[in-house]
């Protein structure tokens, strides 16, 4: 008979599974010559189909759970590999991956406190001390303040606009043209009107265009700030953008998925500054915070507006349960089953402090900075602007949008490094998002060389 994970055997059932993936993962890793495997699409699938075979065969295979991860880990773009820098996909902390591995054993789900009783309570307190640090720890702030763990950013940002929706009825999106894309797309999934896009001239919002548009339209009005965009990590004036918003009497929710991070930095957290300002606050701790995915949240200002989330489900949430005390948990998520995400924020956030989190921030804005200014200084790259937070935008001198676009895909077919792609000022430039604490000088030179190296003359 299968062991099980949990319960009193469950230890020493996983333990030789445990060296059993970490050797596979070592192997598979092995195998590949750089931050992601040779050979484009194609001749990954190829080799990740070998080594799966039949996917669901008659009679089982004892050694799956190590041919599998081996091979998965053979195809796998490395987040932790100094040349892997293409997007907000940051390498985890080894105590939060241990953390989530003990999630998983344990298994508790967060709909009702009978199958969460202790993952509950660490969520209540977690959560409303990270809106602490959005909303400030001292006043009616922080009696007030909540927030709710979520898959991420996209589901963050459509619970903003549902909260909005439910408070102040057929609510019109504000919103600039740098916004993220689920932004739209969540106006779409809760039946809101078309947004209303104003220009981001510089890669930010407009005050000026905001003010004309919130004069002409009629409320109720949500504006969407970005503090952090996914192109080039900037952050939209919010001191001045939630000013306009207290004059207009419009409801404000900052996407702070890339940028909130900032706020674990004495030294960057002032870029945050209007923060605290808004209703609702997405952040991301699977980029600027080191989590395996999934590890989102949404902060409210007052937890109050989070009432229309509340549901009844007798076998959940019994009134007779409820008025005997047991917690209430089917307000805090759309989602019924939900994994306790919370256990590895903890855990970081314990471990590290705030001090040793602000040092990693730290860490890779730094590198940010180096990369741009050896960037600044090659006679053959051109550089888009010194990084807000770790986005370094950059192209080679004279080459056409085509020749960008080619060098990037021969970077990644032959496996060599791995760099995104953003358009700004109508070209297409490279871009590189530092996450990784451990990368140093020498690094982001090897990343300029291979682009370098790779760019037609």
């Amino acid at each position: 008979m299968s062991p099980l994970a949990s319960g009193p055997q469950g230890p020493t059932a996983l333990r030789p599974l445990l060296t059993t993936v970490l050797d596979a993962l070592t192997a598979g890793a092995a195998t590949r010559d750089g931050p992601l495997p040779a050979g484009g699409p194609t001749e990954v699938a190829a080799r990740l189909r070998e080594a799966l075979g039949d996917p669901f065969p008659e009679h089982g295979d004892e050694d799956a759970l190590r041919t599998l991860v081996q091979a998965l880990a053979a195809g796998a773009a490395d987040p932790a590999d100094p040349l892997c820098t293409a997007h907000l996909h940051c390498p985890p902390l080894a105590v939060a991956t241990a953390a989530d591995l003990a999630a998983s054993v344990l298994n508790p789900s967060l709909d009702s406190w009978d199958q969460a009783p202790a993952a509950s309570e660490l969520e209540a307190l977690v959560t409303r001390a990270l809106a602490a640090e959005v909303y400030g720890e001292t006043g009616q702030a922080r009696s007030a303040g909540d927030a709710l763990v979520t898959t991420g950013g996209t589901e963050s940002n459509q619970l903003a606009l549902l909260l909005a929706r439910e408070h102040h009825g057929h609510t019109q999106l504000v919103c600039a043209e740098n916004a993220h894309h689920s932004l739209r797309r969540a106006t779409w999934l809760l039946g809101l009107p078309e947004p209303v896009t104003v220009p981001a001239p510089a890669g930010t919002m407009d005050p000026a265009a905001l003010g004309e548009a919130l004069t002409a339209l009629p409320g109720p009005l949500l504006v969407a700030a970005t503090a952090g965009t996914t192109d080039a990590g900037l952050i939209d004036p919010l001191p001045d953008i939630a000013a306009l918003c207290e004059t207009h009497g419009a409801r404000l929710h900052i996407d702070a998925a890339y940028g909130g991070g900032l706020l674990f930095s004495d030294r960057h957290g002032p870029k945050l500054d209007g923060l605290a300002r808004a209703h609702t606050v997405t952040l991301d701790l699977h980029k600027l915070g080191w989590q395996p995915i999934a590890a989102g949240l949404l902060a409210v200002r007052d937890r109050h507006d989070l009432a229309p989330l509340g549901h009844h489900a007798d076998y959940l949430n019994a009134d007779d349960d409820t008025e005997a005390g047991l917690p209430d948990l089917l307000g805090r998520s759309l989602r019924t089953t939900r994994r306790p995400d919370i256990l590895k924020i903890a855990v970081t956030l314990k471990t590290l402090g705030r001090t040793g989190l602000g040092d990693l921030v730290d860490q890779v804005c730094a590198r940010a900075t180096e990369f741009a200014e050896l960037i600044h200084r090659h006679p053959h790259f051109e550089l888009h602007d010194r990084p807000t937070i770790s986005t370094v935008l950059f192209r080679p001198t004279d080459a056409t949008d085509d020749t960008v676009a080619a060098v990037r895909r021969t970077l990644l077919t032959e496996g060599w490094a791995v760099l995104g792609r953003a358009r700004l000022d109508d070209r297409l430039w490279l871009k590189a998002t530092l996450l990784n604490p451990h990368t140093g000088a020498d690094d982001l030179a090897a990343l300029l060389k291979l682009v370098e190296g790779h760019t037609p003359r």
